[in-house]
């Protein structure tokens, strides 16, 4: 399974992009200052290195102004140490600050006195060629700098740790048996493609029920047999000790590491420079390992790549799926989007012809799917006249009688509290959008003239454009002391609850209830016996671009742990039978869903139909930004719009702006993003702005 010859929807790079351009450098004025290492404190007139004496260094100064490199001089004495990716210090603005050395060269553009380093901070190279050139590439997606980037790919360095003895490399694994794949017509090609070593993509839905753990350290402990680098990025903390245990069983204990953000200082950079001298070649782990400096890598994965843990809140918001694109393309390596359901970014990827889909067949689906049950179905109806408006309806207390009696756990799940009420549709519930810009629907205050939350627009005369009626509804929360219901009702069978408090990562088969919020469902040693989708029409209902998509992921991870139809699993969800989130889950085809929210997008101007950037601040801010902003061909400015509260005479102390582009001019739009931060910067503004390119959520 080869890569196609088409050409991506997706904006990426080159494969091998053009170095950096040399540029002028201006650092601070004055003589070195004095510093901890001989080489800052020596006397008398310093001398630049005899061999490639000029440095071009990044400072750790996270304006957007200052993105771009400034020379120095390389002392003589620090002529062998100072190696590119190396940690410098260097006096800028008359202050001693961090940079790392890109760099060195034999002549400058400079037409000015040149500083010298001050010293070497680690003549570990800590930013190899191809790490600075990702970096560079990421921060250009997304209209940020270098040096914010650099942040997030690099942890704090710890001395201790890396004066330590390096680490022995692990031996080549031995080639695993990928048996399991051959469920998936695509997945024996998939596997072909990494033992012979050719890029391939692939967008893989997993089955019911499968153990996608040992499914992924298969892909990844073939690479490694290979004598190349796999990264693996799973949404918590939960997922990668799974992943991590299975890649451990195939491939052994030294040939993995696990990296994220909780692990101590001292831990984290020692399993990072493992990585990175080469000594470890599988790397699982959170958001946080989307940038691990794997050596000669051969194949990515992020499994679930809905789930909004993947996308980074710090400066430039990256997002894990986009990243892996990004390096996957640079280094003509294999990625797998993987997970239980689809998202409209990886439909994309597959209209696009850039992957491939690896899905079972219908009978293998069959087969392993639970069987999935609406509350809205006719027959229940008839059965119960409240079905409708009950909570938990008889067909869900049949479901959970069977699942006890058959002596496995029940998993109930509630969605999130607090949830941010909107409008709805009085009659069929459909979110209410705007007539001009597809924006959902708010009312000021709590009343008055329904208006949108994007351009600002009010509708006085408002229609739905499902089934035009005229009638809104706030949009409900979920409902509390479930667990307390569920215990009077089930009298004698334990009730475990999983969520912020306390997340489960397994139950044992035993009869108990399991409440828990979305995304903390433990793993239930042989599968559940039912499960109970609680209040469908609270996540359903959200005013949220992806509140269809993220529900029916939910849905699915949940569903996909139940015991299969033909061993008594059975799911109950909570929603009418008629709508598309619902037809999905009975079917078990997300990648229909994904591709009728994919065609929804393009036609309304959504993402990823198109790039989208989110500025947001004080009204004048925001208004000075749009003045100066250069709009790439074909862009839309939709508001200003009040966020935030508003008071009586209907103004905010924050607004935001969207601009929205076509997806061939979002390197543009980003561009522009860039430029006039940069400009703001220069000028030091008081007023601070929030620059987001494709933000996860839009209201």
């Amino acid at each position: 399974m080869s890569r196609p010859e088409t050409t991506p929807l997706w904006d990426l790079p080159q494969p091998e992009p053009a170095p950096p351009a040399r540029k002028a450098s201006t650092p601070g004025k004055g003589k070195a200052g004095k510093g901890t290492r001989a080489a800052s404190s020596r006397k008398g007139r310093r001398e630049p290195a005899e061999s490639a004496p000029i440095a071009r260094v990044i400072v750790d100064v996270p304006l957007a102004h200052l993105d771009r490199t400034f020379d120095y001089h390389v002392p003589r004495e620090l002529g062998d140490a100072a190696v590119p990716g190396c940690r410098v210090r260097v006096r800028f603005a008359g202050q001693l600050v961090d940079g790392f050395l890109l760099e060195r060269a034999d002549t400058t553009e400079h037409q000015g006195r040149l500083a010298f380093l001050e010293r070497v901070t680690s003549s570990e190279q800590v930013l190899p060629p191809r790490l600075a050139t990702l970096c560079r590439a990421v921060a250009e997606r997304y209209g940020g700098t270098l040096i914010d980037v650099l942040r997030l790919a690099m942890p704090p360095r710890h001395a201790k740790a890396e004066a330590e003895p390096p680490r022995e490399p692990a031996p080549v694994p031995d080639e695993p048996d990928c048996e399991g794949w051959r469920r998936y017509p695509w997945g024996p090609g998939f596997t072909d493609a990494l033992r012979a070593g050719r890029a391939a993509h692939g967008v893989w839905q997993a089955l019911p029920g499968e153990d996608w753990p040992a499914r992924l350290a298969e892909l990844a402990t073939t690479v490694a047999a290979s004598g190349r680098g796999a990264v693996l990025v799973a949404p918590d903390h939960r997922d990668v000790t799974r992943l991590r245990d299975a890649c451990a069983a195939l491939a052994g204990e030294d040939a993995v590491v696990a990296l994220s953000a909780d692990l101590g200082p001292a831990e984290r950079y020692r399993r990072w420079l493992a990585v990175l001298r080469g000594a470890v070649r599988i790397v699982v782990g959170t958001r946080a390992a989307m940038f691990a400096p794997v050596v000669d890598p051969g194949l990515f994965v992020v499994w679930d790549d809905g789930d909004d843990l993947h996308a980074d809140p710090h400066m430039p918001y990256p997002q894990v799926r986009d990243v892996l694109m990004l390096r996957a393309h640079a280094d003509a390596a294999s990625f797998l989007v993987a997970g239980y359901t689809r998202t409209a970014e990886a439909q994309l990827l597959l209209d696009s012809g850039w992957a491939h889909p690896i899905v079972a067949a219908r009978d293998e689906l069959r087969a392993a799917a639970p069987r999935v049950t609406p509350t809205g179905e006719d027959f229940d109806v008839a059965r119960d006249e409240a079905a409708r408006a009950a909570r938990l309806p008889s067909v869900a207390f049949e479901a959970a009688r069977a699942g006890l009696a058959a002596g496995a756990p029940v998993l109930v799940q509630v969605p999130r509290r607090g949830y941010v009420p909107g409008l709805a549709c009085g009659h069929c519930r459909a979110p209410a959008r705007c007539r001009r810009c597809a924006g959902p629907l708010m009312l000021p205050g709590g009343g008055g003239v329904p208006r949108c939350r994007w351009c600002g627009v009010a509708d006085a005369a408002y229609r739905c454009g499902t089934c035009g009626s005229s009638r809104l509804r706030a949009v409900v929360v979920g409902a509390k002391r479930t667990a307390e219901e569920l215990g009077r009702a089930f009298s004698g069978v334990p009730v475990r609850t999983s969520g912020a408090g306390e997340v489960l990562a397994t139950v044992p088969a035993k009869p108990a209830l399991v409440v828990a919020t979305p995304g903390a469902e433990p793993v239930a040693e042989a599968g559940y016996g039912a499960a109970l989708l609680l209040d469908g029409w609270a996540l359903l209902g959200r005013q949220d671009l992806r509140a269809t998509e993220e529900t029916l992921r939910r849905w699915m991870t949940a569903a996909a742990l139940v015991r299969p139809g033909r061993d008594g699993g059975r799911v109950v969800v909570g929603a009418d039978a008629g709508i598309p989130p619902v037809q999905a889950l009975v079917r078990w085809d997300p990648g229909w869903h994904a591709g009728l929210e994919l065609a929804e997008r393009k036609e309304l101007g959504f993402p990823p139909a198109v790039r989208m950037a989110s500025f947001e601040g004080t009204p004048d801010a925001v208004a000075a930004l749009l003045d100066e902003l250069a709009l790439p061909e074909g862009a839309e400015v939709l508001g200003p719009v009040p966020v935030g509260e508003i008071d009586e005479d209907g103004n905010s102390e924050r607004e935001r702006a969207l601009v929205r582009v076509p997806r061939a001019q979002g390197r543009a739009l980003a561009s522009s993003a860039h430029a006039v931060s940069a400009l703001r910067n220069a000028r030091k503004e008081a007023d601070p702005i929030r620059i987001q390119l494709d933000p996860l959520t839009l209201i």
